[in-house]
């Protein structure tokens, strides 16, 4: 499948592994933001640096001022210790490119580079470099500092090793789950592991709030609601003879319903409040609401898919087949401005099965030529269709 010419996707498949061998956390985005740079001032696209404080806001002008296409790519990386083995693997310890965004962001200025060419587009085209997507806060800062303003309509993907290199996955409705987070503190009287009789033991109180915790969703929830609450650390205790008088549990709520939403923030506070009355204990929650769930109107995925149906064929372009409970930020933006998130096929025929996330995550560089002909496409597409409004 060439859908670039060889020139430029060496030059896509370099960036990304110069990113990748340079990762960067949230809001410290500042080297990859200075290459991105680098790439758009060698295509002459005027830019700007520091926005939202890391972010890059690329502007691609159009003979029509009216509505801009966005397309947008997130730019940071994880706190995870790399083993790949990669020969471009990560030269920051503890710090990775577990997620792909190093392919988003070479895909998109892959795209730049396309626009660039046109002699003409239908409309302007903004592109998004955003930063802090893993902290859920990226986006909703790049709208505070205008990234939206004369936005027409916004377009973004995500690389998937769930799907394979060469396709296109085109969902209408919930793509991407809301992602909450909590917080629950335990206090009680620790003491001697021989004389319990003589304490509240954390450790019981918190042990009994994982368990009860698991039933909300199995036991309150309509299973045809995709919901999941996961309690991901556990701290608690000194010593193995010390009965623990103060512990901490952390953990995330993932809904696709905003009532669903709503009961499980409920039940969870409900759980909190009674399992401390039970055993006598202080335990307090802070829940604090992440990402909205992503949603991709049908007339905005009925877009998208006809433009990737242009670039990967018909036969290429499919649908979810199960809830994703993966929280995205770029829901911020659809809640002000009409688009569509997609995902790009990205496991190639020999990959081994790691998942995002893991220590062991990369891709097949074969899907940075799908992303960036898709963006270009989109951005082309879209424009007309905003530039037939205007008119």
């Amino acid at each position: 499948m060439d859908l670039l010419d060889q020139a430029l996707f060496a030059q896509i498949v370099e960036i990304r592994r110069e990113l990748h061998r340079h990762p960067e956390l949230s809001w410290k985005e500042t080297r990859t933001a200075s290459r991105i740079c680098e790439f758009l001032d060698d295509l002459g696209i005027a830019h700007r640096k520091d926005v939202a404080g890391t972010g890059v806001l690329a502007e691609i002008p159009a003979a029509n001022e009216g509505p801009a296409i966005a397309l947008r790519a997130d730019i940071d990386a994880l706190p995870i210790h790399e083993e790949t083995g990669l020969p471009f693997a990560s030269q920051v310890d503890g710090v990775m490119h577990a997620c792909g965004h190093d392919g988003h962001a070479s895909m998109l200025l892959g795209a730049a580079a396309l626009l660039a060419r046109e002699p003409q587009l239908p409309a302007p085209v903004r592109l998004i470099f955003q930063p802090a997507e893993e902290v859920g806060r990226g986006a909703p800062a790049m709208i505070e500092a205008g990234g939206l303003d004369g936005v027409g309509m916004i377009f973004g993907g995500h690389l998937d090793r769930h799907f394979p290199t060469g396709t296109v996955i085109v969902t209408d409705g919930p793509v991407n789950a809301a992602s909450d987070q909590f917080s629950i503190e335990i206090r009680g009287s620790g003491g001697h592991a021989a004389r319990p009789h003589e304490t509240i033991d954390a450790v019981v109180v918190g042990s009994l709030l994982v368990m009860a915790i698991q039933t909300i969703v199995s036991r309150e929830v309509n299973p045809a609601h995709p919901s999941v609450i996961s309690v991901g650390r556990f701290d608690a205790g000194t010593a193995g003879n010390v009965i623990a008088g103060h512990a901490r549990l952390q953990g995330t709520i993932r809904t696709q319903d905003p009532e669903v939403r709503e009961h499980l923030h409920r039940s969870l506070r409900r759980i909190v409040e009674s399992v401390g009355q039970l055993h006598g204990a202080e335990v307090t929650i802070d829940l604090v609401e992440g990402v909205p769930v992503l949603v991709n109107s049908g007339e905005m995925a009925t877009l998208a898919r006809q433009v990737a149906a242009q670039i990967v064929g018909e036969n290429n372009v499919r649908m979810l087949d199960t809830a994703n409970m993966g929280g995205e930020d770029f829901s911020w933006y659809l809640e002000q401005v009409p688009g569509c998130y997609v995902r790009f096929g990205a496991r190639g025929d020999q990959m081994e099965g790691y998942p995002s996330h893991s220590s062991r995550f990369d891709f097949d560089e074969a899907a940075l030529a799908v992303g960036a002909s898709y963006y270009c496409a989109i951005a082309k597409e879209a424009g007309r269709v905003v530039a037939a409004k205007a008119d």
